[in-house]
């Protein structure tokens, strides 16, 4: 198992393209892996009540989330034979179409992949303490509720 020092995961705002492609880039000289997957959460302009979301402003328990990060990190490659994992996550305010959520896996073998990138984004949805409140494009707001 990969063992990795606590990182902070947190971004401040959107997570941009330059970013995500640089975090991918680093792992092609790797060649003792054969699959990469990736998953990326993106603010939706969902129209609830009649009201249309503009953005998504995203508040953490930093420290209780980063040690939940890093929990789910560990068991993950002990469930599952990763070469490597990658998680961040947005603070502070997202707009519509941008990236908030952005979880890059890699291992010998494809299937490990696909299951252990489901199994990464399922954690982080049901244990880590972040909280999103969805701004409205008449200024007003709502704390969201995962579904």
């Amino acid at each position: 198992m990969k063992k990795a020092n606590k990182k902070d995961v947190f971004i401040e705002g959107a997570i941009t393209p330059e970013f995500i492609a640089n975090s991918i880039a680093k792992h092609q000289s790797k060649t003792q892996i054969g699959a990469h997957d990736i998953f990326l959460g993106q603010v939706r302009a969902d129209t609830l009540e009649g009201k249309r979301v503009k953005a998504i402003n995203y508040t953490a328990y930093d420290s209780m989330a980063n040690e939940k990060f890093h929990e789910i990190r560990e068991a993950t490659f002990s469930k599952f034979e990763l070469s490597c994992m990658h998680i961040y996550h947005s603070l502070g305010t997202v707009n519509v179409g941008e990236i908030c959520l952005f979880v890059f896996v890699s291992a010998p073998h494809r299937k490990e992949v696909f299951e252990a990138l489901h199994y990464v984004v399922e954690e982080i949805k049901s244990q880590v303490p972040i909280f999103g409140k969805e701004v409205f494009e008449d200024a007003t707001y709502q704390w969201k509720t995962n579904k």
